[in-house]
């Protein structure tokens, strides 16, 4: 049985006393995360090298690093690149991929999608004169259907993207038949992973993802970002790099000294998550305790739900059959912005925004304003949710 209140004693920023629904904008970190940044500050540390302690130890770190990332994703540590955040690594193979395409060449993205999956594709097509092609999902089930991915393939698609998760309504489109498509169109798959990763096991191959990015703060590690692909496949590509820097695979994505505090703060998030289940290796115990932490977190989104359809003028616009446990709310007569503002006096903690899922809250109608965002965490218990539904019946009373 999951023992939340076993979990919620190694988060020390719980002891402020709030409530966090905010947890898809950045979970909160258990203290063995921020003791191993704080040790790995504190050691002997140099640049990477086998000769001295100081450069074995950041060495170690890194490979420590992607080892750990590589169970947790279910993929091959000579393909787990670091960066600054998702972001950026994507920005930067965006660019490294538009140097292989033509004009008139065509990259597919989806309305569902984080900008952070969407801006830098577009920008890498008009730089060198290739075609958008939009994937719509549909704002009435919040479903992104393989046949809307379809529909805009051509034989001159050279990239689809698309999220495992939407970070705006946890909507779960079904990633491996849309990587199929696009394979089958002769186009490789990026794989936005921030929102999915924190909720539910990630096996990159069975997604057919070429590529895989995800954010360690989200699944409660330190700000950076992570990418996972096939080796064989970043040996084909040639990023723009400084000269002496190494040339191989995957340091020649990685671009300057690695932020070696973050690495050992992010196998330490993902050990404290295997902590949490049971079997012979640690991509078992990852696997059987996302299985717990989900079970959770969906009992806990019921509860939510049912709270919530009790209360007057609330819409629930997170409606797609497969979806992690986070919830997109707007009011009848009130705005997101002031139950964000209502609940935060109350010491619960759940914006109000779009969060940079542009596209997504303008197809719902939303505009640029959004809505409110309810997002669990393995943290989150039951004295949280009483708090949330009894601030919301009270600001629609107020």
């Amino acid at each position: 049985m999951y023992d939340v209140a076993a979990v919620r004693a190694h988060f020390p920023a719980l002891t402020a006393g709030y409530a966090h629904f905010d947890g898809p904008g950045g979970s909160q970190v258990p203290a063995e995360v921020a003791n191993a940044v704080a040790r790995t500050l504190v050691a002997p540390l140099a640049n990477r090298g086998r000769v001295t302690a100081s450069e074995r130890a950041a060495d170690d770190i890194v490979l420590a690093a992607r080892r750990a990332v590589a169970d947790l994703l279910d993929a091959e540590p000579g393909g787990v690149v670091f960066g600054r955040s998702m972001t950026q690594i994507t920005f930067d193979i965006a660019r490294t991929l538009a140097a292989t395409w033509e004009p008139g060449d065509e990259v597919v993205v989806t309305s569902l999608d984080h900008d952070a999956n969407i801006r830098p594709w577009v920008l890498a097509a008009e730089a060198v004169g290739a075609r958008v092609r939009w994937a719509e999902f549909d704002p009435a089930t919040a479903e992104l259907p393989a046949e809307a991915v379809a529909e805009v393939l051509s034989p001159r698609t050279r990239l689809v993207a698309v999220t495992a998760a939407s970070n705006l309504l946890g909507t779960c489109p079904p990633v491996r038949a849309i990587t199929d498509l696009a394979h089958d169109a002769g186009a490789l798959a990026y794989v936005d992973g921030v929102h999915v990763t924190a909720h539910l096991p990630v096996h990159v191959e069975a997604l057919g993802a070429d590529f895989f990015a995800c954010s360690p703060y989200k699944f409660l590690g330190p700000h950076c970002g992570v990418l996972a692909a096939v080796p064989a496949l970043l040996e084909e590509l040639r990023p723009q790099k400084l000269l002496p820097s190494p040339d191989v695979v995957p340091e020649r994505f990685e671009l300057g000294t690695l932020p070696y505090e973050l690495l050992s703060g992010t196998t330490a998030a993902i050990d404290f998550l295997a902590g949490l289940g049971t079997g012979d290796t640690r991509r078992d115990r990852i696997v059987t305790a996302l299985g717990a932490i989900g079970a959770h977190e969906d009992r806990l989104r019921e509860r939510i739900e049912d709270g919530l359809a009790q209360l007057p003028g609330v819409t629930v616009l997170s409606r797609a059959a497969h979806r992690t446990p986070t919830l997109l709310v707007t009011f009848a007569d009130r705005e997101p912005a002031s139950a964000y503002a209502f609940l935060a006096e109350r010491g619960v903690h759940a914006p109000a925004g779009t969060f940079y899922a542009l596209e997504p809250s303008r197809r719902l109608g939303l505009g640029d304003g959004g809505a409110l965002r309810i997002g669990l965490a393995p943290y989150v218990d039951d004295s949280d949710v009483d708090r949330l539904l009894t601030g919301l019946a009270e600001f629609l009373e107020a």
